[in-house]
């Protein structure tokens, strides 16, 4: 990673001086965090795409706009089968591959 000051840092040297290294549980949490952001993040996107407001979505899905709003800030994370609802409610498909080796 390079800084605003033109500086080299490595980037996992940052992580773990700000959440700690790898395996440990604040490293898990802020990692845990970071991918709920991320997949709230997707989901609003998606959702905007298809032009459907979180009234909509929470409708479609019997849960409230509030729950909706909280998966899309990154504040919970939804069950799979919940995820799994929600990308089909927005006319997507989540598909599963074996890497080839």
């Amino acid at each position: 990673m390079i800084t605003g000051d033109n500086t080299v840092r490595d980037f996992d040297a940052v992580l773990d001086a700000e959440f700690g290294k790898v395996g440990t549980p604040e490293r898990e949490a802020a990692r845990a965090e970071a991918e709920a952001f991320y997949a709230g993040q997707m989901i609003r996107e998606s959702r905007k795409e298809v032009r459907m407001t979180q009234s909509e979505l929470a409708e479609k899905l019997h849960v409230t706009k509030s729950y909706i709003s909280r998966i899309e800030n990154g504040l919970i994370t939804p069950s799979v089968t919940v995820f799994y609802r929600i990308i089909e409610a927005l006319g997507m498909r989540v598909e599963i591959v074996k890497p080839i080796c």
